[in-house]
Parts: C-alpha cells; sequence; structure tokens
C-alpha cells in the first residue's frame, strides 16, 4: 500500500486517517500535561500565600518540577528510540497521574511536596521526546510543520483552560481537588492511548527510508539481522553535541521556556500582588494568553508547510522568518509588561508575547525533524533539557528577584519590583533569534 494512501482506523461508525489519529491523541496529551502544570502554580499559590510562605520559597517548589524534567529529557529520547515512543508516553501519563492522585497539597510538608514534583517532573521529561520520535514515524515531511504545531498547540489550550477553570475550582473545592481533577484527565487520557494508539505498519512504509520517517523510525528488536542494522544506526551522540544547527535549537527552546515558565509560573503572582488583581475576579480574560499561544502555534505551522510546499520559501529560510519575527516581537512585549498598570494592558502584553513565542515554534521546534529525522526524539530530549533548565533557573531566580524587590520596596506593586524579571527573557529573545539567524538549517543533517 503505498504511504499516501489512507491507513483506516475504525472508529464506531466513522474511518480516519490513523497519522491524524495519532497527531489529535498527541495534541491531548499535552493540553493535558499543560492543565497539571497550571494547576499546580494556580493551586499552590493560593496554598502557600495562606500559610504565608515567602516568594523565595515559592520559587524553589514551583521550580522543582523542573530539576525532575531536566533529569528525564535525554534519557527518555534514548528509551524512546529503543523501545517506542508510544509505550514511554503511556507509562509516563500513569505514573504522574497516579503521583497527582496520591499526594497531599500541604505547603507545609515541603519534604514531601518537592519529592512529588520531582516524580511528576521525571515522568513528564519522557512524554515530549516520546511525542517527537512517534510523529517522526507517523506524519510524512509535507505535513510536519502543521502536525508538530497542533500537538504542542495543546499545551497552549491545555494553559488557556487551566487559568479560566481552576481557579473556579480551587475557590469552591479547594486547592487539593485540582490535584484529584488532573489525576482524572490523566487517567482517561491513558485509556485513549492504550486503545487508539499504534505504531506504524511496517509494510505500509516501503519508501520510509527515502522519506526519512516510518519503517526506518521504528523500533529495532534483536536478532540475527537486526543487529546489523542497529550497529549501523548508532546514536552519534558526538556528532549531535558539536552540531552548531543543534546548538542553535537549544538555544531557542531555552529562551522560549524561559519566558514560558517564567509567566506561567509568576504571572498569577504578577496579579494578584503587582496589580492587586483577584484571578476569580477576572473572568475569561486571564486564558487569553495562553488562547493566543493556541492560535498562532497553529497559524505559523500552516503557514511554514504551504509555503514549502509550494516553494516560496526553502525549508531553511521558513524555519528563519518565523522564527526570527516570533521572538523579537515577543521581547519588545515581554519588556513591555511592567509599564501597563492595568490587568487588561499586562494581557495584552502577555498575549503578544506567548503568542508570537508560538509563531516562532514553526521555526525551531519543527526543526529537530529536519535536520534530524531519525533522532528527532534525542535532539528533542537535549533541546528540552536546556528547556528545562530554563524552567530551573528562570523560575527560581525570579523568585529570588522578587524577595530582594520586597525587601527594598516593603511590597511587590511597584513596576520597578518587576522590570528585571520581564527584561531577561525579553534579551534572551533578541540574542537567541540571532543565534538561529546564524547557525541553523532546515537540511537533513543526521542520516
Amino acid at each position: 500500500m503505498n504511504l499516501h494512501q489512507e491507513m483506516i482506523t475504525k472508529m464506531g461508525f466513522a474511518t480516519f486517517p490513523t497519522r491524524y489519529l495519532i497527531v489529535i491523541l498527541t495534541f491531548i496529551c499535552t493540553s493535558v500535561c499543560y492543565i497539571e502544570r497550571v494547576g499546580f502554580s494556580i493551586a499552590y499559590t493560593v496554598a502557600a500565600d495562606a500559610e504565608n510562605v515567602s516568594q523565595s520559597s515559592k520559587g524553589t517548589i514551583l521550580s522543582t518540577f523542573y530539576y525532575g524534567y531536566a533529569l528525564s529529557q535525554v534519557p527518555g529520547g534514548w528509551v524512546a528510540q529503543k523501545i517506542g515512543g508510544r509505550r514511554v508516553l503511556l507509562f509516563s501519563f500513569i505514573l504522574w497521574s497516579l503521583t497527582c492522585a496520591l499526594v497531599p497539597l500541604d505547603p507545609n510538608r515541603v519534604i514531601t511536596l518537592i519529592i512529588a514534583r520531582l516524580l511528576v517532573g521525571v515522568a513528564q521529561g519522557f512524554i515530549f521526546p516520546s511525542i517527537h520520535t512517534v510523529l517522526a514515524q507517523w506524519v510524512p515531511p509535507h505535513e510536519r510543520s502543521r502536525s508538530v504545531s497542533l500537538t504542542t498547540s495543546g499545551m497552549y489550550l491545555g494553559a488557556a483552560m487551566g487559568m479560566l477553570l481552576l481557579p473556579s475550582l480551587v475557590k469552591f473545592q479547594g486547592p487539593q481537588s485540582v490535584f484529584l481533577a488532573e489525576a482524572g484527565l490523566g487517567g482517561m487520557w491513558s485509556l485513549l492511548w492504550f486503545k487508539f494508539a499504534t505504531d506504524p505498519p511496517r509494510s505500509q512504509h516501503p519508501k520510509a527510508a527515502a522519506s526519512g520517517f516510518g519503517e526506518s523510525l521504528l523500533p529495532v528488536k534483536d536478532g540475527p539481522s537486526q543487529r546489523a542494522k542497529t550497529d549501523k544506526s548508532q546514536i552519534p551522540w558526538k556528532r549531535i553535541f558539536f552540531s552548531l544547527p543543534v546548538w542553535a535549537i537549544v538555544a531557542n527552546n531555552f529562551t522560549f521556556h524561559y519566558a514560558l515558565y517564567v509567566l506561567m509560573n509568576w504571572l498569577p503572582t504578577y496579579f494578584e500582588l503587582g496589580l492587586g488583581s483577584s484571578l476569580q475576579e477576572m473572568g475569561s480574560s486571564k486564558m487569553v494568553p495562553y488562547l493566543n499561544m493556541f492560535i498562532f502555534s497553529n497559524i505559523g505551522g500552516v503557514i511554514a508547510d504551504h509555503v514549502i510546499t509550494k516553494r516560496i520559501m526553502s525549508v531553511t529560510l521558513t524555519r528563519k522568518v518565523l522564527n526570527t519575527v516570533g521572538f523579537l516581537v515577543s521581547s519588545f512585549a515581554l519588556i513591555a509588561i511592567p509599564h501597563f498598570r492595568t490587568p487588561d494592558g499586562v494581557v495584552l502584553c502577555s498575549s503578544l508575547a506567548l503568542g508570537f513565542l508560538a509563531l516562532g515554534r514553526a521555526g525551531f521546534a519543527v526543526n529537530h525533524m529536519d535536520i534530524a529525522p531519525r533522532y528527532a526524539g534525542i535532539v528533542m530530549g537535549v533541546s528540552n533539557t536546556a528547556g528545562t533548565l530554563a524552567g530551573i533557573i528562570g523560575v527560581g531566580l525570579t523568585g529570588q528577584l522578587l524577595e530582594a524587590s520586597k525587601a527594598t520596596d516593603s511590597d511587590l506593586s511597584s513596576p520597578d519590583s518587576w522590570r528585571m524579571v520581564f527584561f531577561i527573557p525579553g534579551l534572551l529573545c533578541i540574542l537567541s533569534s540571532f543565534v538561529f539567524l546564524l547557525f541553523s538549517t532546515g537540511e537533513r543533517i543526521f542520516d
């Protein structure tokens, strides 16, 4: 069967191409993951403020997740490469869902919270390298940008839904209810993935090696003839770690996640303490920045696939243009945030910042699969480790900056208290966009 013929999965009365189903399920996967991350930030902030926990201590707990997340990125890519991303995804989801279901949200039980957040971080660290491995197996090159963009846009829709719904859940049912809701969502997705997700059949990928996906990317079982294949396809760790195009991706992944995690973890505090606005009273406006990310991410994916397919621009130029436009606009919006003293102004700036960052993902984030389709999970693991370090550094550093500002200004209502918080990611956006312009490529450099 030709690859471009539909591979059909029966779903009740309807038929649906299997690769589309895989993309939709990975989209839901990233949505649920980010509901969990936003949910913890909201629930813990409320619980910690009720116990008068210091800003630096809050930063420590909020950043603990990223230590576990960093530890499992590269191992996650390696394991997905060896046994298949489908299995790793299922195991990861079950692990973090059980942790949320069983751990009490008590700010005074610091050690318990640290262990739980480390465990959730480790489990979720396997998810994105596994997703890239799965998509590299299933998605043909001409659908790559929009498929990856749709999948990753689930992060932003999840964050938007979390910001919209979870503050009310905390208000009426208490912070612990967020943990239970997240565990329930994780369990439901695990059942869907177990029932519907499959590896692409080898017989349906006769041209896979030439196309850069499919059969050549499936895990190889040990056997007399297969071992020779495995020897020929050893992971080129040295070339990956010394590749300038890989480091261009790494730099932009670091910047993207520094900005995203600072806003995700500290915007609730900025609204509450910087502007004196309650999240519960802001209504649906608090979800707009993440909804904007969802929209712009998919716009970027559609634009990229269109200009590449129609040969309007090369793959390399497409990646560089979208990445540069996205990151430069975002930098100015980030730097402008503390100059706005109303919730509407901050929502506008943060929406522009996060929306154009998401547009930039059609540049650097899809580039993993351009340069190394066979090792997409590995390269994603390497670059996402940098993104995770950004979470550790950015979230923790922000807590320290705010604690220092509070000691100087007595509270956090002054714009000066927040200026460096948003200036740092704005500057990083400018620097990393130039790195991507100089060193990235859309050509396949790892066979």
